[in-house]
């Protein structure tokens, strides 16, 4: 029950890693009238796990829990590496990698491990990027977190956190927001599923379109996220 409760404390809305602050593409795609409604959120939602996310993020992540796991920090370091070059658009890497050290900057305060110490001190040492997956991937080996929990987890949490984005960008009310984080719950159990026996060979990315639309965040008059 410990190992589970630590989880969800990651996971949690209330952890401080920053996810409140990014919109992932979303509100330049709102601002374009791209994505009007709760359809739009959805569909929006759902490009970005089948193409991001899940093909990316969580097979990066279980990779990261594997290598924790046996105390292979060269594996953790080369992961972090892969997942920088992967993350073209400038926007979605730096939130990655804001997000990525915030987790490890109150992970090093709790009971710390010399495996998550030594990543923290490459990060501090700006010799790798520190991506909130690879963190929270170390997290979960150091703390037996199950990989399928862990996975699907993270993959809600991601998607909870757009849907918040959402809330704020469009007037679409808490009940609409919640009929979409329901309607996802398929997608993301199989997501999870399918990154469970994959490798690092495996990490894919293809969302051309939200990568754009992070791009041109950037150049928008007035913005409430930082991406």
């Amino acid at each position: 029950m410990n190992r589970f409760l630590s989880l969800l404390q990651f996971t949690d809305g209330l952890f401080p890693a920053g996810a409140y602050a990014h919109s992932f593409g979303l509100e330049a795609c709102v601002q374009s009238s791209e994505v009007r409604d709760a359809a739009g959120v959805e569909e929006f939602l759902r490009a970005y796990l089948e193409g991001c996310a899940g093909p990316t993020d969580a097979v990066a992540l279980v990779c990261a829990r594997r290598a924790s796991a046996h105390g292979n920090l060269a594996s953790c370091l080369y992961l972090d590496e892969r997942l920088d070059a992967m993350k073209t658009a400038s926007e979605l890497r730096d939130a990655s990698r804001q997000m990525g050290r915030q987790t490890l900057r109150v992970a090093n305060h709790l009971p710390c491990h010399p495996l998550l110490e030594a990543f923290g001190k490459a990060v501090g040492e700006e010799t790798t990027p520190g991506h909130h997956t690879i963190v929270f991937g170390m997290i979960g080996g150091i703390l037996a977190w199950d990989a399928l929990e862990m996975t699907g987890a993270y993959l809600y949490s991601t998607s909870a956190a757009l849907v918040g984005a959402a809330l704020r960008l469009l007037p679409l009310g808490q009940l609409a927001g919640q009929r979409i984080v329901w309607n996802v719950r398929p997608l993301i159990a199989a997501l999870a599923e399918e990154a469970q026996d994959k490798h690092e060979a495996d990490i894919w990315s293809f969302a051309p379109a939200l990568e754009i639309a992070s791009m041109r965040h950037a150049l928008l008059d007035a913005r409430l996220f930082r991406s």
